[in-house]
């Protein structure tokens, strides 16, 4: 029996030995967790809005579409229209405040000043009897009260192309018309002030510089109302006038800056990113 027993008692030790090795190279590899990818915070749409100012300058071409004017002689009244007629470019300047509706929509109310056009026209027709041509100066100003809508179409990588569409009044102004007839002289016809409708369509896109400033440029296009031009020349019964223009078209490019108010985020707003932090692995025995 104590034979057998120290060969039991022998091959317990070297089981017991050899324990630790086979733990030691069948042990659990250590725990990886993979982080995943940092996530952005998106923003909430109802906190998308609020007040903002603009400034813009533009450069304008104003299409002068015609006009037509009464004159008087022994023969009674009778009418005339200008032959031909132009108006140069200019710049203009104007100013508003608007509201951020939502992601998608807003309006504002602007103020534009439309500097000196000058006008350069030409007529026909008889003086005394005898056929004559006259040529006609004069310049074209105005003031525009506009409320504006817009859909901004989206944003990407900073920039937000938009539509929009503007109705208002226009306050035109002509300077006096000088007359002047070949081998006559230069006669004056006082200039008329006055408001007309106006409406007008835009399209461009926005830049942002800042969280709260943003670089606006585009086209805009405006439809004014004809209307009077110029008045008599002498009384009602007596040489021409008063004179009447057409419609006409403006083609406006436009630049300016808008400064978003900080009452509501903005296409300028950025969202915030969160980096994911894993919990620390728990270790049990």
């Amino acid at each position: 029996m104590s034979k057998l027993f120290r060969k039991a008692a022998l091959a317990a030790i070297v089981a017991g030995g050899a324990s630790p090795v086979l733990a030691a190279d069948f042990s659990e590899p250590p725990v990886v967790i993979e982080e995943p990818p940092v996530v952005a915070q998106p923003y909430e749409v109802s906190d998308f809005g609020g007040w903002y100012i603009r400034g813009d300058v533009d450069y304008h071409k104003s299409k002068f579409r015609g006009a037509d004017y009464l004159t008087f002689g022994v023969d009674g009244p009778g009418s005339g229209r200008f032959d031909s007629g132009e108006l140069k470019s200019a710049f203009s300047v104007g100013g508003g405040v608007g509201y951020q509706m939502n992601e998608h929509f807003r309006t504002d109310l602007t103020l534009d000043y439309w500097s000196k056009s000058s006008f350069r026209g030409s007529t026909s027709g008889t003086c005394s009897g005898v056929p004559c041509v006259t040529t006609d100066r004069s310049s074209m100003s105005a003031l525009l009260l506009m409320a504006n809508a817009y859909v901004d179409i989206g944003t990407w990588h900073g920039f937000t192309p938009y539509v929009g569409a503007g109705i208002g009044g226009a306050h035109i102004k002509w300077d006096d018309l000088r007359n002047t007839i070949e081998g006559d002289g230069t006669y004056r016809h006082k200039g008329h002030r006055g408001w007309r409708f106006a409406f007008a369509l835009m399209a461009g896109a926005s830049y942002c510089l800042t969280d709260n400033l943003m670089l606006d440029a585009g086209y805009k296009f405006t439809r004014v109302q004809g209307g009077r031009m110029f008045e008599y020349l002498g009384d009602a019964t007596s040489g021409s006038g008063p004179g009447f223009d057409k419609a006409f078209n403006t083609h406006e490019v436009r630049a300016g800056l808008r400064y978003n108010f900080g009452g509501g985020t903005n296409h300028c707003y950025q969202p915030e990113t969160v980096a994911y932090e894993p919990p620390e692995p728990i270790y049990t025995k």
